[in-house]
């Protein structure tokens, strides 16, 4: 409480109080009842269900260009031959990648030689590193023979790597 008088400095008057009444307690009377385990799981589902449904629009992310396709194409070309310092991609050992509308990736592709240190190891790393592009449902990989490899498959950045520029 402020007494004031019209050239004077206002005074302030302090209550002093030995005990106050408790605030009263915020009450929800049309409160829902919680949600069981089972409830919130559906809604959840539901929810993830329309969220994987929904496809990008305008870009097809499996061709050249296409955020499936191209991360591919980076996984690809960050596997390295053992016995070359070159990647698999510019080296010419990859013959084909093929992504389906579900996102299947199918890369078809070829060793050096038959009988290459890692025939049985290479193709189950390229499997594994394009199945962890985000995006690809799955990954196949088909090594073929026929064409056989030959140095006119690489790259210019290999073959300037190599030094046979």
């Amino acid at each position: 409480m402020i007494d004031q008088t019209h050239d004077e400095k206002p005074t302030f008057t302090v209550e002093e109080v030995s005990a106050a009444p408790p605030p009263s307690r915020a009450r929800v009377d049309d409160a829902e009842l919680p949600e069981s385990a089972a409830e919130k799981l559906e809604r959840k589902r539901d929810y993830l269900e329309g969220f994987l449904a929904e496809k990008p629009q305008g870009e097809n992310p499996g061709e050249p260009g296409g955020a499936i396709y191209d991360g591919v194409i980076a996984a690809l070309k960050e596997i390295y031959d053992p016995e070359i310092p070159v990647n698999i991609y510019d080296l010419g050992l990859i013959y084909g990648v093929e992504v389906s509308p579900e996102a299947s990736v199918m890369v078809t592709m070829t060793l050096t030689t038959p009988h290459c240190p890692v025939a049985e190891s290479m193709p189950g790393e390229v499997e594994l590193r394009v199945g962890a592009v985000p995006g690809v449902r799955d990954c196949e990989v088909a090594l073929v023979w026929d064409p056989p490899w030959d140095m006119a498959k690489m790259s210019e950045e290999a073959k300037l790597e190599l030094g046979m520029l």
